[in-house]
């Protein structure tokens, strides 16, 4: 599986919408260059950026928007962006082995039990007529995925494992996540591996069903991690360190936005709007009605969970090298934040 050219990188970086809040911060302020989807799972980049905890830190986070993490890997790399949010994919453990220098740093979404934002959707007449009843019942299926070696990759894999299925049992479709409501509106697809707020809408467009999902296929399992490129993280310790402060408040004020897998706990008004202003998506209805993410209040990273995806994707043929999790992660930076925040007390 390849990454992006630094040429091709640099375009991505050109041709991408830029968030960044008013620059109110002074001529002190550091900049940081942030690659994200802005999708639900930044929600704790957005706090930070709405409550001023970056700017706490003396900092100007500067959000270039892209569509995959994959993408972000090269420019990462290159020093094209300094920080890049999103799950962790093959083409991260295929960055590192091909020598791109950056590190998985901290957690940012996680599957924990009511809050599987990753579902196996089934096309809903299938279920009535009960075509599909199990995991087996899978086999045969035309499957969107949203491409190669992602996140949803691994779910639909472990979905498929439980009727002892392998991903050469269903016909792969790539789509994207939007147009997977349409594909299962005209029923050129059986089923798909999709992510909030997709899988609502299809749901309730009478289109689907779920089927199962993350938090039950693969618990507490991190669906978007915090990478750092290799040059912040050599030369800029110090503002490394301040945007970990900064984005683990993020984390922490999000969990107490979280109740019983919905945003009604009593922070969930403060990042809803957070979320409306920064994030892709502007209505504040949606982040009502979905599953969102859950979080790691100290940002921890899940080295199991990292190791099981890595499988999947060997398993696939996705990798292209030995490069382990150990190689990947660098936990130094919420160690430190860590120290100067002290434990988590709820709803801070």
């Amino acid at each position: 599986m390849s990454v992006l050219t630094r040429r091709e990188a640099a375009l991505a970086l050109v041709s991408a919408a830029l968030v960044s809040p008013a620059r109110a911060l002074g001529a002190t302020s550091t900049a940081v260059r942030v690659g994200a989807t802005l999708s639900q799972s930044d929600a704790p980049i957005c706090v930070a950026m709405a409550k001023g905890y970056f700017a706490e830190q003396g900092l100007d986070v500067q959000i270039s928007q892209l569509q995959t993490a994959a993408m972000m890997m090269a420019p990462l790399g290159a020093g094209q962006l300094d920080v890049a949010t999103g799950a962790p994919t093959a083409a991260l453990f295929n960055a590192v082995g091909h020598g791109i220098d950056l590190k998985c740093v901290a957690s940012e979404a996680i599957s924990a039990p009511g809050y599987g934002v990753i579902a196996i959707l089934v096309r809903k007449d299938l279920i009535d007529s009960g075509r599909v009843k199990s995991f087996k019942d899978l086999k045969g299926l035309t499957f969107a995925e949203v491409g190669q070696g992602t996140a949803a990759f691994v779910t639909m894999s472990e979905a498929l494992r439980r009727g002892g299925l392998t991903y050469k049992d269903v016909h792969e479709v790539y789509i994207g996540f939007p147009e997977q409501i349409t594909a299962f509106a005209n029923k050129s697809i059986d089923a798909a591996c999709t992510i909030e707020p997709f899988a609502t809408k299809a749901i309730q467009g009478g289109y689907a069903v779920r089927f199962s999902a993350s938090d039950v296929l693969i618990p507490n399992g991190m669906n978007g991690c915090i990478f750092y490129s290799g040059n912040f993280i050599r030369n800029s310790r110090d503002t490394a360190v301040k945007f970990m402060v900064a984005y683990i408040k993020g984390l922490r004020f999000v969990n107490g936005a979280l109740n019983r897998g919905r945003l009604n706990g009593p922070n969930a008004g403060e990042v809803i709007d957070a979320l409306v202003k920064y994030s892709a998506i502007h209505d504040p209805a949606v982040f009502r009605e979905i599953v969102p993410n859950a979080v790691d209040v100290n940002g921890s990273l899940n080295l199991s969970n990292l190791r099981f995806d890595l499988a999947a994707f060997h398993g696939a043929g996705y990798i292209d090298n030995d490069t382990t999790v150990e190689q990947v992660v660098d936990t130094s930076f919420s160690d430190a934040a860590l120290k100067i925040l002290g434990p988590y007390r709820a709803h801070s």
